[in-house]
């Protein structure tokens, strides 16, 4: 018996040619929907090139217009600086010709009392050297007369008189006391006025090596006036000290106002009548291999501890209004740790004294040094 096929049905043979169709119907689908898509890839990477070139030249426009208004900022900030260093400079010129005014009438005085009694001692020789003339006189006529061979007595009597009336033997002992002490109260005016010319004078800009000894010893005798009256001032120094690179004037100024407040520190404390005088002390010495330490020290009323902590700060000062400026020890700060690369520390206690030290390096291009 013979079987005929279902009319739906596929031969065997047919299956897999409708299944390759349907896969290759598939495989262009897939490879359409992958050439759109790369397409579209393409297109939007065109876009995003050209959004970032874009974007790329208008960040050069920034950074250009950024850096013109920075370099422009760096030549007024440069303008800035030589004007606060023009500043500075006049600030310190300003601060020294204050002190000088402020210690004139001390210098008048200082200059007052040698001149005085060199004018003094001058008309006393003066008067001197006329009571000798008179009595040379006469002696020489009697000389003349021994040489005539006609001595007389009337003239030896003459000589006589005026050796009594002219007290030659206190003469002879006054007039060369006379003469040293005017040479001393000359050579006292040339220190001063030596002092307040070296102090006054401007450093050329720049550091050199100094002999720190001098421009303490000059320091103080500028302000002589400021501390001879109310305190006996002592200075040590140690035998090896070596030259320091400094600005001259500015540690002169430093120096001074140091002294100056000390002075001031040690009369608050004499106004109560029960010492006649304080004590100021510097020393000079070695601190290690490339610095030295200098120290202004008084025993006067001391700094109260709520405000050491503003004792740099500019303008703040505890004296009355006309007798301080409150800038001697900002500046001081400012020439120590700014100018020369070193420190300035104070130490004090109320009721026993106040000291300050200084450290500053050799060489022009040492550091700042920490505390100890």
């Amino acid at each position: 018996m013979t079987i005929s096929p279902a009319p739906d049905a596929l031969p065997a043979d047919a299956l897999p040619a409708a299944e390759y169709e349907r896969k290759l119907h598939a495989r262009d689908k897939t490879i359409e929907v992958l050439k759109k898509r790369i397409q579209q890839q393409a297109d939007g990477g065109a876009t995003s090139s050209f959004a970032l070139l874009e974007q790329n030249l208008s960040l050069g426009k920034v950074i250009a217009l950024k850096t013109e208004e920075v370099e422009h900022e760096r030549q007024e900030l440069e303008k800035a600086l030589t004007d606060l260093r023009q500043a500075q400079s006049q600030l310190l010129q300003a601060q020294k010709m204050e002190s000088i005014g402020q210690l004139a009438a001390g210098i008048a005085h200082e200059i007052n009392t040698p001149t005085q009694y060199v004018a003094d001692n001058i008309g006393f020789v003066d008067m001197a050297s006329s009571s000798l003339m008179t009595l040379l006189d006469k002696t020489l006529k009697v000389v003349e007369a021994a040489r005539a061979g006609q001595p007389s007595d009337g003239l030896v009597a003459e000589v006589d008189a005026a050796v009594k009336k002219t007290k030659l033997d206190y003469l002879r002992r006054q007039i060369p006391e006379a003469l040293a002490q005017s040479k001393e109260g000359l050579e006292h005016v040339a220190r001063i006025v030596s002092a307040m010319k070296e102090f006054s004078h401007p450093s050329n800009g720049g550091k050199e090596l100094l002999d720190i000894r001098e421009v303490i010893n000059t320091t103080v005798t500028v302000a002589r006036s400021e501390w001879k009256y109310v305190a006996e001032l002592e200075t040590r120094y140690a035998d090896d000290l070596p030259q320091v690179s400094c600005l001259r004037d500015m540690i002169g100024q430093v120096i001074l106002n140091l002294v100056v407040n000390a002075a001031h520190a040690v009369a608050d404390t004499l106004q109560s009548g029960v010492r006649e005088k304080g004590k100021i002390r510097i020393m000079v010495k070695r601190a290690g291999e490339q610095h030295i330490a200098i120290s202004v020290a008084d025993d006067g009323s001391g700094i109260p501890e709520a405000i050491r902590g503003r004792i740099f700060d500019p303008f703040f000062t505890t004296k009355p209004v006309g007798k301080g400026t409150g800038q001697g020890l900002a500046i001081a700060y400012s020439t120590v740790v700014d100018k020369h690369g070193g420190e300035i520390r104070c130490d004090s206690e109320v009721g026993r004294g106040t000291c300050f030290t200084i450290r500053l390096p050799l060489s022009a291009d040492n550091g700042e040094v920490p505390c100890r």
